[in-house]
C-alpha cells in the first residue's frame, strides 16, 4: 500500500511546521485514501494555522474546463482565509500573498507529462518563496505513468514557457517531488525545499496498484488510461484536429471532418507501432473543436504499457494523417497558447521546432526519434543522480 506525503504529514506534523501560519497549494486530488482534503485536515489541526490557500490551473476543485480559462482570487467561503488564484492575474505568488504565511505546503497530483502546468506553478512558487525566505514543503504523490519509458524531445531552454520550464523529456517518469529537487538544483539552490516522500511506491507501479483513489487532476483527465496516452495526444491541442475534448474519453480519441479514417487506420496498422492498436471511432464533440460536427476519428487502445511510447506514437499518427489526407489538410495552430504569444504552440509543447519541421518538410521520422533518444540518454544520466524511488 502506497502512503502519500499528505498521509505521512497528517499523521505526524513535522516540528518545523508546528505553530506556523501555513499556506497550501492544492487542488481536488489533494486527498487521503479516506477522501479527506488537505485543507480540511489543516483547518482542523491544532498544531498550526491555515492562513492561505493557493490554487493552480483549473482551480482547487477543477471547476475551469479548458486552457486559458482563468479563475479569480476570493475569500474561502468556509475557512475564511484568502484563496489565491495562480492561474489568472498572477501565476507567481506576490509578496502580499506570501506575507500571510510562514511556510508553503504543496500537494498536487501530476500526470507525468512535462507540459502539464502544475509543476511549473510549483517552480514559480519556489522562486517566490526563495526570494521571501519562506520554506517550501512538497507532499509527494505517484507519477501515474511512471512505468512508461522516457519519450519525446528534451525541452530546449529557448522554448521555456508556462508549459515547460526545465530541460526534461516530454514523458519524464519523475514524481512532482523529484521534479522539485531537479528545479532546486538547476534554478533555485537557495530555496528551502523539503520533500515528504511517499512510502512503498515503485516507479514501475501503475496507479491502480497503489490503493489510492483516482480523482480527476484536471477536467479532461478522467482516467489513468487518459494519462497514459496524454503525453503524445496532447500535442493535438496545437493542431487543427480534435483531441477528443467534448467526448467522455478525451486524448484517447482524435479526429477531424477531413480525416479519412479507413485509410488512416490502414496506414497506422502497417507501421506496426508497439504497445497499442487503433480502432475507428467517429464522434461529434459537444464542445471545443468541431463542436456539433461529425469527426471521423480513431481511438487508441493501449495493449502493452511497458512498450508503449506515447510521443513516438503521436509522431507516427501525425505523419500518417499527412500521408492519407488532402495536401495541407493538417495545419499547425498559431499563437497565442498558454501565455505564450510568439512561439508556435506545437513547438513549446513538443520541446523545440524540430518535430514540427520534420513533419512539414516530410523528413524521415526515424531520424527525429533517434534525436530524442540521444537527448534522453543525457537526461537519463542526470536523472539517476536524483531518482529517489526504485524501479
Amino acid at each position: 500500500m502506497v502512503v502519500t506525503g499528505l498521509e505521512t504529514i497528517s499523521g505526524r506534523l513535522p516540528s518545523a511546521l508546528r505553530g506556523k501560519r501555513i499556506g497550501i497549494l492544492c487542488h481536488a486530488p489533494s486527498i487521503t485514501r479516506n477522501f479527506q482534503h488537505i485543507t480540511d485536515i489543516f483547518f482542523q489541526c491544532d498544531d498550526c494555522r491555515l492562513s492561505a490557500i493557493f490554487g493552480p490551473q483549473h482551480g482547487i476543485y477543477g471547476q475551469t474546463q479548458d486552457n486559458m480559462i482563468e479563475w479569480q482570487s476570493q475569500m474561502h467561503p468556509v475557512f475564511n482565509v484568502p484563496l489565491y488564484s495562480l492561474y489568472g492575474m498572477h501565476r507567481k505568488p506576490g509578496p502580499e500573498m506570501l506575507g500571510k504565511i510562514d511556510a508553503l505546503i504543496i500537494d498536487l497530483q501530476d500526470v507525468g507529462a512535462r507540459l502539464y502546468t502544475y509543476i511549473w506553478t510549483v517552480k514559480l512558487c519556489m522562486e517566490a518563496c526563495a526570494e521571501a525566505g519562506i520554506p517550501v514543503w512538497i507532499l509527494d504523490r505517484p507519477n501515474p505513468i511512471g512505468r512508461l519509458p522516457f519519450d519525446g524531445p528534451v525541452l530546449k531552454k529557448e522554448f521555456f514557457t508556462f508549459v515547460g520550464g526545465a530541460s526534461i523529456p516530454l514523458c519524464h517518469r519523475m514524481t512532482i517531488g523529484e521534479m522539485s529537487i531537479w528545479i532546486k538544483e538547476k534554478y533555485y539552490p537557495q530555496c528551502d525545499l523539503n520533500v515528504v516522500w511517499m512510502k512503498n511506491w515503485k516507479r514501475s507501479s501503475m496507479f491502480n496498484e497503489t490503493g489510492l483513489p483516482w480523482v480527476l487532476p484536471s477536467p479532461n483527465m478522467p482516467t489513468v488510461q487518459t494519462a497514459v496516452v496524454y503525453p503524445g495526444t496532447v500535442l493535438i491541442e496545437a493542431l487543427n484536429i480534435s483531441e477528443g475534448r467534448g467526448t467522455t474519453i478525451p486524448f484517447e480519441l482524435f479526429g477531424a471532418p477531413f480525416i479519412e479514417a479507413e485509410r488512416l487506420k490502414k496506414n497506422l496498422d502497417a507501421r506496426k507501432i508497439e504497445g497499442c492498436v487503433f480502432r475507428i471511432q467517429d464522434y461529434i464533440p459537444t464542445f471545443h473543436k468541431f463542436c456539433g460536427e461529425l469527426c471521423k476519428g480513431i481511438q487508441i487502445h493501449v495493449t502493452d504499457i511497458s512498450n508503449y511510447k506515447p510521443v513516438e506514437t503521436a509522431l507516427e499518427i501525425f505523419d500518417a494523417i499527412i500521408e492519407t489526407s488532402a495536401i495541407n489538410a493538417l495545419t499547425f495552430n498559431l499563437p497565442p497558447y498558454e501565455y505564450e504569444y510568439d512561439k508556435m504552440p506545437f513547438d513549446i509543447l513538443s520541446g523545440d521546432s524540430e518535430m514540427r519541421e520534420t513533419l512539414l518538410n516530410r523528413k524521415n521520422i526515424k531520424t527525429e526519434k533517434e534525436r530524442w533518444a540521444n537527448d534522453i540518454e543525457g537526461f537519463r544520466n542526470e536523472f539517476r543522480s536524483l531518482a529517489y524511488y526504485p524501479e
